[in-house]
């Protein structure tokens, strides 16, 4: 079921524990490309680490259009793909996901999303590597800044799809790449337990900057 409006017009945190398990739908060249959501980031207009928090721009402008509109932008030159949630300036990162395969999904998805994401060596990514990173995620599922940027979801094109899947236990943990007094000690990460050891950088494992607590669904 594609996710309405309605489940984006809510607090962004909320947002981000309940996009875990979701699973993002891109059609390429007539194909159905698929990821599983496992880790999301939270951010808000008054947030020193949020984008919206430097001001309205008409290159910030989908976060401060309506829940539900999606907010792409370059992170050290590559695509990042985020979502507003309720309120001006607030909006929800995709951090990262997993290969995800349905009979809703194109049978040579892997291959085509290996295609677009591969090794530095050119040789084929793991599967369970190619999703695991904002970045990446962006390439396999081939979401671009300049295709998506200030859109909203379509069912013939793109979507979030309601699967049925819940995490178990969600972590919740500090979000990555804060610089120092930008609200880099708040708890806006969170994380598919199930599926850590294939996100950005797992705080269970991490031997630094490992704050974390375990929510129970």
């Amino acid at each position: 079921m594609m996710l309405n409006d309605d489940f984006f017009n809510k607090d962004a945190c909320s947002v981000a524990r309940q996009l875990l398990g979701k699973v993002i739908r891109h059609q390429y060249l007539d194909h159905w490309l698929c990821a599983q959501i496992t880790e999301t980031e939270s951010y808000y207009l008054d947030d020193r680490a949020s984008h919206a928090s430097l001001g309205f721009t008409e290159k910030r402008k989908a976060l401060f259009m309506p829940a539900g509109t999606i907010y792409m932008y370059y992170a050290r030159g590559m695509d990042s793909f985020n979502i507003s949630t309720r309120g001006e300036g607030n909006a929800v990162l995709i951090k990262s996901a997993r290969y995800f395969h349905d009979e809703l999904c194109d049978r040579n998805d892997l291959k085509i999303m290996q295609q677009l994401n591969p090794l530095p060596s050119g040789k084929p990514r793991p599967q369970a590597r190619l999703c695991s990173g904002q970045a990446l995620l962006c390439r396999s599922l081939n979401l671009k800044v300049k295709d998506w940027d200030q859109h909203t979801f379509h069912s013939d094109k793109l979507y979030i799809d309601d699967v049925s899947y819940q995490p178990e236990e969600i972590i919740q943990t500090r979000r990555l790449g804060i610089p120092a007094g930008r609200n880099e000690e708040l708890l806006q990460r969170y994380i598919d337990r199930k599926y850590a050891k294939y996100c950005t950088r797992n705080p269970l494992t991490a031997r630094k900057h490992n704050h974390y607590q375990i929510i129970h669904s």
